[in-house]
Protein backbone atom coordinates (compact mmCIF):
# COMPACT_ATOMS: atom_id res chain seq x y z
CA UNK A 1 0.00 0.00 0.00
CA UNK A 2 1.42 3.52 -0.80
CA UNK A 3 1.26 6.20 1.47
CA UNK A 4 -0.32 9.44 0.19
CA UNK A 5 1.45 12.23 0.81
CA UNK A 6 0.83 15.80 1.17
CA UNK A 7 1.91 18.22 -1.66
CA UNK A 8 5.25 19.75 -0.58
CA UNK A 9 5.28 23.53 -0.67
CA UNK A 10 7.96 24.80 -2.55
CA UNK A 11 10.46 27.88 -2.07
CA UNK A 12 13.91 28.66 -3.72
CA UNK A 13 14.95 26.84 -6.61
CA UNK A 14 18.01 24.92 -6.68
CA UNK A 15 20.93 25.48 -8.28
CA UNK A 16 23.47 22.92 -9.45
CA UNK A 17 26.38 25.17 -8.62
CA UNK A 18 25.26 24.67 -4.67
CA UNK A 19 24.83 20.77 -5.10
CA UNK A 20 28.19 20.46 -6.07
CA UNK A 21 29.54 23.02 -3.03
CA UNK A 22 27.59 20.82 -0.85
CA UNK A 23 28.91 17.68 -1.91
CA UNK A 24 31.94 18.94 -1.63
CA UNK A 25 31.88 19.86 1.68
CA UNK A 26 29.98 16.43 2.96
CA UNK A 27 32.80 14.52 4.18
CA UNK A 28 34.37 17.16 6.17
CA UNK A 29 30.82 16.77 7.92
CA UNK A 30 30.96 13.54 8.78
CA UNK A 31 33.88 12.49 11.48
CA UNK A 32 32.66 9.70 12.40
CA UNK A 33 32.88 8.14 9.15
CA UNK A 34 36.29 8.84 8.23
CA UNK A 35 37.08 7.77 11.80
CA UNK A 36 35.23 4.55 11.67
CA UNK A 37 33.43 3.77 8.52
CA UNK A 38 29.90 2.12 8.57
CA UNK A 39 28.33 5.68 9.40
CA UNK A 40 25.06 7.70 7.70
CA UNK A 41 25.61 11.04 7.16
CA UNK A 42 22.33 13.30 6.60
CA UNK A 43 22.87 17.41 6.12
CA UNK A 44 20.60 20.13 5.99
CA UNK A 45 22.20 22.33 2.95
CA UNK A 46 21.02 26.41 2.04
CA UNK A 47 22.72 28.08 -0.53
CA UNK A 48 24.96 25.36 -0.75
CA UNK A 49 26.21 25.70 2.57
CA UNK A 50 25.73 22.83 5.32
CA UNK A 51 24.12 24.32 8.42
CA UNK A 52 23.53 21.45 10.24
CA UNK A 53 25.00 17.60 9.93
CA UNK A 54 24.29 13.99 11.56
CA UNK A 55 26.01 10.74 11.84
CA UNK A 56 23.81 7.67 12.93
CA UNK A 57 24.71 3.74 12.10
CA UNK A 58 21.01 3.68 10.48
CA UNK A 59 20.38 6.02 7.69
CA UNK A 60 16.35 6.73 9.15
CA UNK A 61 17.39 7.66 12.30
CA UNK A 62 20.20 10.30 11.08
CA UNK A 63 17.81 11.61 9.28
CA UNK A 64 14.98 11.68 12.15
CA UNK A 65 18.20 13.56 13.96
CA UNK A 66 17.97 16.40 11.18
CA UNK A 67 14.27 16.90 11.32
CA UNK A 68 14.08 17.32 15.32
CA UNK A 69 17.03 19.51 15.13
CA UNK A 70 15.45 21.47 11.93
CA UNK A 71 11.93 21.37 13.90
CA UNK A 72 13.96 23.26 17.33
CA UNK A 73 15.70 25.86 15.05
CA UNK A 74 12.01 26.08 12.66
CA UNK A 75 13.78 25.74 9.87
CA UNK A 76 11.90 26.93 6.62
CA UNK A 77 11.89 23.13 4.90
CA UNK A 78 11.72 24.88 1.55
CA UNK A 79 14.38 27.02 1.81
CA UNK A 80 17.40 24.31 1.19
CA UNK A 81 17.85 20.68 0.86
CA UNK A 82 18.53 17.37 2.79
CA UNK A 83 22.09 15.57 1.32
CA UNK A 84 21.92 11.75 2.88
CA UNK A 85 25.23 9.89 2.01
CA UNK A 86 22.88 6.89 1.68
CA UNK A 87 20.11 5.28 -0.85
CA UNK A 88 17.10 7.49 -0.52
CA UNK A 89 14.09 4.75 0.45
CA UNK A 90 10.78 5.43 0.66
CA UNK A 91 10.10 5.71 4.29
CA UNK A 92 13.10 8.81 3.67
CA UNK A 93 11.05 10.30 1.09
CA UNK A 94 7.78 9.86 3.08
CA UNK A 95 9.43 11.69 5.96
CA UNK A 96 10.71 14.66 4.46
CA UNK A 97 7.81 14.82 2.52
CA UNK A 98 5.24 15.28 5.76
CA UNK A 99 7.49 17.55 7.17
CA UNK A 100 7.97 20.12 3.82
CA UNK A 101 11.48 19.25 2.52
CA UNK A 102 11.77 19.65 -1.42
CA UNK A 103 14.13 18.02 -2.12
CA UNK A 104 16.49 15.17 -1.11
CA UNK A 105 19.96 14.69 -2.56
CA UNK A 106 21.01 10.94 -2.29
CA UNK A 107 24.88 9.82 -3.26
CA UNK A 108 23.26 6.43 -3.76
CA UNK A 109 20.29 5.28 -5.51
CA UNK A 110 16.76 6.04 -4.68
CA UNK A 111 14.49 3.30 -4.51
CA UNK A 112 11.64 3.00 -7.09
CA UNK A 113 8.71 3.79 -4.52
CA UNK A 114 10.69 6.42 -3.54
CA UNK A 115 10.80 7.97 -6.82
CA UNK A 116 7.15 7.34 -7.21
CA UNK A 117 6.07 8.83 -3.87
CA UNK A 118 8.75 11.83 -4.17
CA UNK A 119 6.65 12.52 -7.99
CA UNK A 120 3.60 12.37 -6.14
CA UNK A 121 4.33 14.50 -3.50
CA UNK A 122 5.82 17.44 -5.75
CA UNK A 123 9.56 16.39 -4.16
CA UNK A 124 12.75 17.07 -6.56
CA UNK A 125 14.68 13.94 -5.69
CA UNK A 126 18.50 13.26 -6.86
CA UNK A 127 20.41 9.90 -6.83
CA UNK A 128 23.73 9.14 -7.20
CA UNK A 129 25.18 12.75 -6.20
CA UNK A 130 28.71 13.23 -7.24
CA UNK A 131 30.72 16.69 -7.25
CA UNK A 132 30.51 16.76 -11.39
CA UNK A 133 26.91 14.46 -12.10
CA UNK A 134 23.96 13.80 -10.74
CA UNK A 135 20.98 11.95 -11.60
CA UNK A 136 17.29 14.31 -11.06
CA UNK A 137 14.26 11.52 -11.08
CA UNK A 138 11.49 14.04 -10.38
CA UNK A 139 10.68 17.46 -10.62
CA UNK A 140 13.49 18.85 -12.34
CA UNK A 141 12.28 22.16 -12.90
CA UNK A 142 13.14 23.17 -9.11
CA UNK A 143 16.76 22.87 -10.03
CA UNK A 144 18.41 25.80 -12.01
CA UNK A 145 22.01 26.59 -13.75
Amino acid sequence: VKPQLPQVPRGQALTISDIQTALTDFDNHQPLRQSVGSVHGVAWVQNGRISAAFEDVGRHNALDKLIGHGTQQAYDWQQGFALISSRASYEMVAKAAVMGIGCIVAVSAPTALAVRLAEQAGMTLIGFARRHKFTVYTHPQYIVK
